[in-house]
């Protein structure tokens, strides 16, 4: 008999380093890509590994999320194991806990604990919500079937000197996780690889006997310690438990000849930045173009993009680009950009190096370079941004120690 594997999306994240663009929705919910949120990455890797049962644990600001998911995410009713289902925060277990949100991203799945038990799974993937890359699910559930792994964690080889902002692994020859550490000076290295360490991506697979009794071991009862990193994996390896690494390099992507090595914390405005800007290059890391494993979102009945060239010098073109439906380039010049629903670019413009979210308008003669543009602005004639840092500060934009400027959503010059 088949296993039964239940799929769980911690997207509660706040975001804060994101702000302003997490002002008004959480980090999952950030728009990414053209026509993605950062949530649909996550998504996707289930649906592409053939589960089709998953719960989206939300918290913070979750009206964009919860839209996002309730019109573009959704199965045929009549189907019982394929869902896409949003659990909001709802103090299920008030009795035993009070009034208590989630407290971390153990707590979210320990409050949320008869979801399992009513789904009757046999292994639980718990994935974070709020990473950009691909991920062949199904792999690593038979890696950890075979390994006979209490808990499998993806871990992502990184270079020591990069590896202390992260949760990092301790293993063996055969990649059994003997320790783990949350963001310590000197991270161990691999064996036999001394410049190299394994983080976590944050993205589990239990067995269910083991989930159920280490939440109850490491969050029943307490005050403090309710994330998996600092709290359910240290106690794991002190009790016993079998947790093995997944090396994610080794994860193959059906259609994709080169190894998958690209994944991306978005977590700082720079790193979103710079994931978003690893889209437009000519020969990407990250394919969205690959047909054997489709990148889903939600649809949005909007016309074709459109190129106006009325006359020698006034086109409307665009270089290393990507943009979705409903943009009109009408007479302005686009580089190396990224750009959102129903943007308008008016004649003489010129946007390079920059994200545009949905609805935002360009006047003419404008001049726009490492931009992050939230939805819904309109940028009068003749405006730069992005070429005096002290003039963006001043207008009350944020600018990040790159020098990437971001104009809150709606902002009103």
């Amino acid at each position: 008999m088949k296993p039964r594997i239940l799929g769980m999306i911690l997207a509660g994240g706040q975001g804060s380093r994101l702000a302003p663009l997490t002002q008004k929705r959480s980090k999952p919910a950030v728009p990414f890509g053209s026509k993605y949120r950062i949530i649909d990455f996550a998504i996707n890797n289930f649906i592409n590994s053939g589960m089709f049962s998953v719960y989206v644990l939300t918290q913070y600001k979750a009206q964009s999320l919860t839209e996002h998911i309730q019109r573009g995410w959704r199965f045929g009713t009549f189907l019982s194991d394929y869902f896409i289902t949003l659990v909001p925060a709802q103090m299920y277990r008030f009795e035993e806990l009070g009034n208590a949100w989630y407290r971390g991203t153990a707590d979210a799945v320990y409050q949320n604990m008869h979801l399992i038990e009513n789904y009757e799974a046999d292994y639980v993937a718990i994935f974070s919500g709020d990473h950009i890359y691909k991920m062949n699910v199904e792999h690593m559930l038979e890696k950890h079937i075979e390994a006979r792994a209490d808990i499998t964690i993806a871990a992502y080889p990184m270079p020591r000197a990069q590896a202390n902002q992260f949760g990092v692994m301790q293993v063996d020859e055969r990649w059994r996780v003997t320790e783990f550490h949350e963001k310590v000076p000197d991270p161990p290295a691999i064996p036999g690889d001394p410049d190299t360490s394994l983080t976590s991506m944050g993205n589990y697979i239990f067995s269910r006997r083991a989930l159920e009794e280490l939440l109850e071991a490491s969050i029943s009862g307490q005050e403090t310690g309710y994330d998996f990193g600092h709290n359910v994996i240290p106690r794991a390896l002190s009790d016993g438990y079998h947790v093995q690494a997944y090396d994610f390099h080794k994860n193959p992507i059906p259609g994709q000849d080169r190894p998958n090595t690209y994944w991306r914390d978005v977590g700082t405005l720079d790193a979103y930045f710079e994931a978003n800007m690893d889209l437009v290059s000519v020969n990407p890391e990250f394919d969205i173009y690959n047909p054997e494993w489709p990148l889903r979102t939600s649809s949005e009945f909007s016309p074709p993009a459109k190129f106006v060239h009325e006359s020698e010098g006034r086109k409307g073109q665009a270089f290393n680009s990507i943009m979705a439906g409903g943009t009109i380039i009408s007479g302005g010049t686009v580089r190396d950009s990224v750009l959102g629903r129903g943007v308008r670019t008016h004649s003489y413009s010129l946007v390079e190096s920059c994200v545009l979210f949905d609805e935002v308008q360009v006047g003419r003669h404008s001049h726009l370079h490492r931009v992050i543009v939230d939805k819904d602005v309109v940028i009068p004639p003749g405006t730069t941004i992005g070429l005096n840092p002290d003039q963006d500060a001043e207008r009350g934009f944020t600018v990040t120690e790159s020098g990437v400027v971001v104009v809150p959503k709606g902002y009103v010059f």
